[in-house]
């Protein structure tokens, strides 16, 4: 335990130097973070007469960082391990001038872990468990990963149209890159936005594969691999294993009930603004003969003498289309507990009031997802994004009603925080404790986002999350969740 407080100790010292050696200045940068993670690219991307002038035009956007995790549970046992995980990782994209509305661009992502073999056994590592492969490492013992995360060509002919073909970070409601530990979560497939409507925004995307953050292959979108879970095997770590995938979905299931081990995820987003102030979202997905959801969501901004209120409602419906009967009712796959344990059907229901005055916001939210079955996201889009989702906190099991009060102040588009950004919130999970994998709980979390002054392409993170189990959970062990990132870009 000494040596990784003696780590911790030179990364705080560090992250201490850097923030008093800021100074003021106003410094134009290429390419920025947004809070949750995505990238900005400032350069505009030219225009050239030429094929070579693709390359000769080109722009190279580079990242290096830091991400260290340290996860500490307040009983410690057989299945509790207290851990520190501190990774380093670079990435470099090179994106191509356009010729002839055709342009591409290639992302190569590196990630290393620092591992005490002896004191850090990979089956309980857990957020820092996304900064290397485990698949890898039980086999070879590799601490690092390599890989390419984005491989596309991009058609914009038609004005206010995109089409990507290859491997893409593709952000829609369900679909995310969610790019918070070192490699980003990427697809292989097919995907359109299209803005030429006016007031109306298009998303559409046929996603044949997936490709986790911690993954150095590409991997079916829904199909959790079981077909080897034995110790130093485990292709359990080598397929969909995202934390909210649905273990049911798994290849043995899917082969015994003649499905498709490896069906695509087909993608609809629309966005619109017709009416002044209110903006309407819809959003489905369908993985073909397995599921389906559908997704409506209403805000509606009033305004008034120096602050706004804006009230929102999102109502999510989930169509079993034979995966019920695959792997059952619960994400967990053992669904003890649920009314109809071979049905996935579903629904949610969320609300949410969010105050603005200047720079802060605040955001009272609930969500309720009916005494049905989970829901199945497991693409890095969380159903309660917005009104009750706070960091890894996966409140959509059945029979769950979560309550939060989120405040931020220093929100802003741009992904420069030269104002600190500041978010806090206190969530309460009512869960279900008939149900495998629910509790009721408390979680307080707290984080900062700040680009130095004096050096806008620096950016440091903290992120700080405490569950404490309340009343019929009380038994289960209380966790601190601490994350400290630093992000250099150039």
């Amino acid at each position: 335990m000494k040596h990784k407080l003696i780590r911790s100790g030179v990364i705080i010292s560090i992250f201490s130097t850097m923030i008093l050696n800021a100074e003021s200045a106003d410094i134009e940068v290429k390419q920025a973070i947004k809070a949750n993670g995505q990238i900005i690219h400032n350069k505009v991307q030219k225009q050239v007469g030429s094929l070579s002038g693709m390359f000769q035009e080109g722009e190279f956007y580079g990242r290096l960082r830091n991400n260290n995790f340290f996860f500490a549970y307040d009983k410690q046992d057989s299945s509790h391990d207290t851990h520190l995980i501190p990774a380093v990782g670079a990435s470099l994209v090179y994106e191509s001038a356009a010729f002839s509305g055709v342009d591409f661009r290639v992302g190569l992502y590196s990630s290393h872990v620092f591992l005490d073999d002896n004191r850090d056994p990979v089956n309980r590592i857990k957020p820092g468990k996304d900064t290397f492969s485990r698949y890898n490492y039980i086999r070879t013992g590799s601490k690092s990963m390599a890989v390419v995360g984005q491989a596309n060509l991009k058609y914009s002919v038609i004005k206010g149209s995109d089409i990507v073909l290859g491997r893409q970070l593709f952000e829609s409601f369900y679909t995310k890159s969610n790019d918070t530990k070192m490699i980003p979560n990427s697809f292989d497939g097919l995907t359109a936005t299209i803005k030429s409507l006016p007031n109306h925004t298009f998303k559409l995307a046929y996603l044949a594969k997936q490709k986790l953050r911690d993954h150095t292959t590409n991997h079916s979108v829904l199909m959790y691999d079981d077909r080897d879970t034995s110790a130093g095997v485990q292709t359990n770590w080598n397929a969909n294993d995202d934390s909210a995938m649905h273990k049911g979905l798994s290849y043995t299931n899917l082969v015994a009930q003649g499905k498709s081990t490896d069906a695509p995820l087909i993608i609809l987003d629309v966005v619109n603004k017709s009416i002044k102030n209110l903006q309407v979202n819809f959003s489905s997905y369908i993985v073909p003969e397995l599921l389906s959801q559908a997704m409506g969501e209403l805000n509606y901004k009033v305004k008034f003498n120096g602050f706004s209120v804006t009230p929102g409602v999102r109502y999510i419906q989930q169509f079993d289309n034979g995966a019920g009967a695959v792997g059952g009712a619960s994400l967990s796959g053992d669904s003890t507990g649920y009314r109809d344990s071979t049905s996935l059907d579903a629904q949610m229901i969320a609300a949410r009031v969010v105050t603005q005055i200047d720079d802060y916001k605040i955001n009272l939210g609930y969500s309720n997802i009916l005494d049905n079955a989970d829901l199945v996201t497991p693409w890095r889009g969380f159903p309660t994004a917005g009104y009750t989702r706070s960091m890894g906190m996966y409140n959509w099991k059945a029979d769950t009603k979560s309550y939060r009060v989120e405040v931020i102040k220093g929100a802003n588009k741009t992904g420069i925080y030269k104002n600190m950004f500041i978010q806090a919130s206190i969530l309460y999970i009512d869960g279900d404790i008939e149900k495998s994998s629910s509790a009721d709980s408390m979680f307080y979390y707290a984080g900062i986002v700040k680009n130095l002054e004096s050096f806008p392409e620096f950016q440091y993170r903290v992120r700080l999350g405490y569950r404490d189990f309340v009343g019929d959970s009380s038994n289960i062990s209380n966790y601190l969740d601490s994350r400290l990132e630093f992000n250099y870009l150039f």
